[in-house]
């Protein structure tokens, strides 16, 4: 399978791993996975979990690192913001000191055991209790009516607004001030300071009223990102949580999934969903495998064949010999690839990484400035700026802008998943709307794999009726793919076949034996010409069928030729329908093979490929990529064998075929493609530039509505209601539009 263990291109994998940045929001699962601290790794370093429930973004990673950073001994950081679990590499001999770091952040670590981290578990939420916020929004609002209507002295007001403040602001008052000791800006930080600030002017009612509204939209954003969260992390709830195992006294017992050892024998009902991945050693029937390689149409199962933990059994009974524990299944690796893959950080992500970093400290910064010079420099009222400052610390938080690419890049992860296409990273995400030439394997790729018997011709009366059943006699007595071909036709069309007596091979030719007293010939044109039976009409014929990418042999006796059997790999149905799309999403393409340049551009012009280039080995296919590079293009590389590694790994994306199942597809392909369907390619490329679309519109979306309010707040007509309403509103209107990928 495809192995791209290194690439040359300009993927930036070394960035694949950068340091996490300070973040000014929360909610984004995308951040990089690893973060080391120290150069030098230690032989005696331990990796140490914890699940941390209230670690589910940017804001929470960024305060755990630069807590734990200043501890000496630990040596490297591992995040998964999705299951909210935090691995800690180090050398302390206990974890009494980490959890007490933790602690000090206001966040509990509760340690882990290796059984307890299962791949893909999805961290439990707290149920949210509404009532302290109803009860807030309901003060806010009495606050504003009171104020506004004068119904009451101004301390009945005040009264009613620290009373909505205290009532759903303590939370973020108590992780701003987190924040802030830890020099940290982020939105806790930023809009503790905007309430206190609004307090202290005497705006009650709006510090109130923006305290409530945050403290919605912050629920409500949270919701919104659980749909990516789930999306997957629901994967392994695909697979159920018992099986039916035989015991060691032949009875059957329903046993926990995850208790249950490789090469245990499972039976599975008809209806039931597969639990672990396993080979059939039973029965017959359809499966579903959708949900592993997003085929729409059931796959029939017989005995020898793979089953994958996740899929659905249709109609009949099976039996299957367990092949991988739970956790290390094809949906577990599955899983916890698309996971891993928030680590590689798409380009647009890095950007927005990098500009947010500069962007809020110098926003404050801006506030500060707009708050003290008017008044010192310039006679203007104190209140007015000071309050026009808070505005803009409120409305340009760069939360919005930053949320917007790690909900798309999730999302759009999640999306290929379903259907079958396993994406390694937001940089090859994104990288697919470059491609322009698509370079394609031939053999298991455009086609099956496995010769077939595709013409016979009877070329001599005397054998009319039985040359195939001769032909197959023979056949039958050689391992050669081509003679392998020739014996299933027959078989399949229920010919009997002959014993055949001084049966030899013929080295590069082809076979010899006796039947019925007969001795016969099952060759190649080599050996024609060798036995002196050739002639030009022969010829011709045998070259009109070479031309059109089939091996020809010939049955032959002492006389002549008696029949012709042409046989070729043929194409797969789905690679016509592929490279059609292709060609109307703008891609070129050519086929990279080592079979000889007839076969390659017959083949070539069957599917409808621009280009083939025959007769060449693994370091031909990687000098025909460089060329490309060379032409000035954007190449990904499709393969399924370890003959095309160098291409592969060479290639802006690589793609690798069939990958249910296979370890170093799952682990090593920049895209697998869990089933043989090439059409999946194009719906990758589609994927792309949709994700890529919506990434621009999202980061048009933040900057743009921030500058109009950010130019009202400067005439001084924003107030900061509206600016809790242009920042929340904002990022809640990214994040939605990010989850339309999820679409199917």
């Amino acid at each position: 399978m495809n192995q791209p263990v290194s690439h040359d291109h300009d993927h930036e994998h070394a960035n694949a791993h950068a340091h996490a940045h300070a973040h000014a929001c929360c909610g984004s699962h995308a951040a990089p996975s690893r973060v080391q601290l120290t150069q030098d790794a230690s032989d005696s370093a331990q990796l140490s979990r914890f699940r941390i429930e209230a670690m589910d973004c940017p804001t929470e990673q960024t305060l755990i690192q630069d807590k734990l950073g200043k501890l000496a001994g630990i040596e490297q950081l591992e995040f998964n913001l999705i299951n909210r679990v935090l691995g800690v590499r180090h050398t302390l001999g206990d974890t009494i000191e980490i959890e007490r770091a933790i602690d000090s952040l206001g966040m509990k670590a509760e340690p882990l055991d290796a059984a307890e981290e299962v791949v893909g578990s999805a961290a439990q939420s707290h149920a949210t209790r509404w009532w302290p916020l109803a009860l807030s929004g309901a003060a806010a609002i009495a606050a504003e009516i009171v104020h506004f209507a004068a119904l009451a002295p101004e301390w009945v007001v005040a009264l009613l607004a620290l009373a909505a403040i205290l009532g759903c602001g303590l939370g973020t008052y108590k992780k701003g001030w987190i924040a802030l000791k830890n020099r940290n800006l982020n939105i806790n930080a930023l809009m503790s300071i905007a309430v206190t600030g609004a307090v202290l002017i005497g705006q009650w009612p709006e510090a109130a009223m923006v305290m409530v509204l945050f403290t919605v939209a912050e629920l409500i954003e949270a919701r919104s990102l659980d749909r990516a969260r789930n999306a997957i992390s629901g994967l392994m709830q695909l697979t159920p949580d018992m099986a039916t195992v035989r015991q060691a006294d032949g009875q059957w017992r329903e046993v926990e999934v995850r208790e249950v050892t490789v090469g245990a024998c499972v039976r599975l009902r008809p209806g039931e969903r597969v639990g672990l991945d396993g080979e059939v050693t039973s029965g017959q029937s359809s499966v579903d495998q959708a949900p592993i390689t997003g085929e729409s149409l059931p796959v029939e199962k017989t005995v020898g064949d793979q089953l994958f933990a996740g899929t659905i059994n249709q109609a009949g009974a099976l039996e299957y010999r367990v092949t991988a524990a739970a956790g290390q299944s094809t949906l577990a690796r599955i899983v916890k690839a698309v996971e891993e893959a928030q680590g590689a950080r798409a380009p647009t992500q890095r950007f927005v990484d990098r500009f947010s970093r500069v962007y809020t400290p110098a926003v404050f910064a801006l506030a500060l400035a707009v708050a003290i010079i008017p008044p010192l420099f310039m006679a203007a009222a104190w209140f007015d700026w000071v309050y026009r400052a808070l505005v803009l610390l409120v409305v340009a938080c760069p939360c919005a802008l930053v949320i917007s690419t790690p909900v798309t890049i999730v999302s759009g992860l999640a999306a290929a998943a379903r259907k079958g296409i396993l994406i390694k990273g937001g940089v090859y995400l994104e990288g697919g709307r470059k491609l322009d030439f698509l370079a394609l394997d031939k053999t298991g790729t455009l086609t099956h794999g496995k010769p077939v018997q595709t013409d016979a011709q009877v070329l001599d009366p005397r054998v009319e009726g039985r040359a195939q059943a001769l032909a197959a006699s023979l056949a039958e007595r050689s391992d050669h793919p081509v003679s392998r071909a020739i014996a299933q036709f027959a078989k399949a069309q229920g010919l009997p076949l002959s014993e055949v007596d001084g049966f030899a091979a013929l080295a590069g030719r082809g076979v010899r034996g006796e039947i019925d007293g007969e001795t016969y010939h099952l060759g190649n044109h080599r050996l024609v010409e060798e036995l002196g039976l050739c002639s030009p009409a022969l010829e011709v014929q045998l070259d009109a069928l070479e031309r059109q990418g089939k091996t020809v042999v010939l049955l032959l006796d002492r006389a002549g030729p008696l029949a012709l059997f042409a046989v070729a790999d043929t194409v797969k149905d789905s690679s016509r329908g592929a490279i059609a799309e292709l060609h109307g999403l703008g891609i070129k393409t050519v086929m990279l093979t080592g079979d000889n340049p007839h076969t390659a551009q017959a083949i070539a012009a069957q599917v409808g490929i621009d280009r083939a280039e025959g007769d060449l080995l693994p370091a031909d296919k990687l000098q025909s990529i460089e060329r490309l590079y060379a032409e000035g293009h954007r190449v990904g590389m499709v393969g399924d064998g370890i003959n095309d590694a160098p291409a592969l790994a060479r290639a802006e994306i690589g793609f690798a075929m069939a990958a249910a199942g296979t370890d170093t597809a799952i682990e090593t392909a920049d895209v697998a493609l869990m089933d043989d369907d090439l059409r999946k390619i194009p719906a990758f490329v589609r994927l792309s530039r949709q994700s890529a679309a919506i990434l621009m519109q999202n980061i048009v979306l933040a900057l743009g509505i921030k500058a109009i309010f950010l130019a009202i707040t400067f005439a001084g007509m924003a107030t900061l209601w509206m600016a809790v309403f242009a920042d929340m509103g904002v990022s809640l209107l990214v994040v939605f539009n990010g989850l339309r990928l999820l679409r199917k």
